[in-house]
């Protein structure tokens, strides 16, 4: 089963840039909360914010990110203090510090950019914490989480982890389906886990590709599944049917590895 044919374009660009330490505003500090909560290291917001604040301590709740409810002045002398324009900023209401960059340049290198680890409906913090560590293990450039219905990243899944989740470029996503089919406008072919799937040696992994990994219930949603170019699974040849989500990935995401250093050394 080849899976590399012409007729999708490249993928764009590389990584994005580090962020800016500070983020200010709602709509700046609920996103991050949203796609990146385990970069966030505070979060401080105005007393006088209402409803939003509510929703943003919500969040913060969610994910276990530290929040500070701040009279007005106290805002403003905080970030005054932190060199940023009180006057405007305090005036939004709500601003979120990010974890200092802890990646150096040659582990980000290191992650292979067309390798990418789609997750859904990942309850179990520890499941999650231990495919976390396997993709860092395995180099994956990026993990999309899909926000509702997993897990969040929480000192559970970073425990779990043992520190990978802080190497890895981690984002929350909001719809799977729109996720693929960008990711398929960027030449990527797409994968998903399924125990009546294909042996992942039979298929060519070894250019840009999506690993799916669904839940510990159900596995992967229907219409996830449906946009799937293909699905991969594990032939069982002992007496237990099925094998932990992470294990699972494990050996998918090492055959896909391994072709990727059969074809570096062919080439090189």
């Amino acid at each position: 089963m080849a899976a590399h044919v012409s007729g999708r374009k490249n993928r764009r660009g590389g990584p994005t840039s580090a962020p800016a330490r500070w983020r200010l505003g709602f709509q700046p500090v609920r996103e991050v909360l949203r796609s990146h909560p385990h970069e966030v290291a505070e979060v401080l917001s105005s007393r006088a914010a209402g409803a939003r604040r509510r929703t943003i301590e919500g969040l913060c709740a969610r994910h276990g990110v530290p929040v500070r409810s701040l009279a007005a002045a106290e805002l403003r002398a905080r970030l005054e203090a932190e060199g940023l324009a009180s006057g405007a900023a305090a005036a939004r209401g709500f601003a979120a510090l990010l974890a200092p960059e802890r990646r150096s340049g040659s582990t980000v290198a290191a992650a292979d950019p067309h390798l990418v680890v789609l997750v859904e409906d990942v309850q179990d913090p520890r499941n999650l914490g231990a495919l976390l560590r396997v993709c860092e293990g395995a180099g994956v450039g990026r993990v999309l989480i899909r926000d509702r219905g997993s897990a969040p990243l929480s000192a559970a899944v970073a425990g779990t982890a043992a520190g990978a989740a802080d190497w890895l470029d981690v984002e929350r996503i909001v719809n799977s389906a729109q996720e693929i089919e960008r990711l398929k406008r960027d030449a990527f072919w797409v994968y998903g886990a399924d125990a009546a799937g294909d042996a992942p040696w039979t298929v060519d992994l070894s250019g840009p590709i999506v690993l799916c990994i669904g839940g510990e219930a159900r596995g992967l949603r229907r219409r996830t599944k449906s946009l799937c170019d293909g699905l991969l699974g594990l032939p069982m040849r002992g007496r237990v049917e099925s094998l932990n989500l992470s294990t699972a990935a494990s050996a998918l995401l090492y055959e896909a590895v391994r072709q990727r250093l059969v074809r570096s050394e062919a080439l090189a």
